[in-house]
């Protein structure tokens, strides 16, 4: 018995080495694309608008992070939405538009950036508008959605007419 143990090691090791064990390769999900994200980035803006601050940080994963114009990095979506009361005030409209995006090979992290329009009322009541850029990492949960885990955004003039 003890002459057959070092041959079906090495039988052993062989067959491994010949027939490896298949593991099916890890797919994301299967619509992960950047005109998937655009879509997303509309809807995310339809539930701000609808919802207010609740339905806008339905979109930021528990680990997002904001990085404001010229403010500190703002780290977790229940820090993140202490700031986002006024999207709660009807006054005000937060509009964007993305411009591109993309998806990493992986199919797990992806980008969308464009334009967006703050709408606000002033104290006289007269409507003020603030213009800039933002760009949204997005990344896929384990329960298979998408949310933000990084925003960021600067301002820009007025579009020229």
């Amino acid at each position: 018995m003890k002459s057959l143990l070092p041959i079906l090691v090495v039988a052993f090791l062989v067959a491994t080495i010949v027939f490896p064990i298949s593991r099916p390769p890890v797919e994301a999900a299967p619509k992960a694309s950047a005109e998937m994200l655009k879509q997303l980035e509309g809807e995310f803006m339809k539930a701000a608008a609808e919802r207010g601050s609740a339905g806008y940080m339905s979109y930021y994963a528990d680990d997002a992070v904001e990085v404001p114009n010229g403010a500190v990095l703002i780290p977790g979506k229940a820090n993140i939405a202490k700031g986002m009361g006024f999207l709660d005030d009807k006054n005000n409209r937060l509009m964007w538009t993305p411009v591109g995006g993309d998806i990493a090979a992986s199919g797990d992290l992806g980008y969308t950036y464009g334009n967006y329009e703050f709408h606000s009322t002033d104290k006289d009541g007269k409507e003020q508008i603030q213009h800039g850029k933002y760009t949204s990492i997005w990344k896929l949960q384990k329960d298979g959605s998408w949310k933000v885990v990084l925003d960021m955004g600067n301002a820009s003039p007025a579009p020229k007419s």
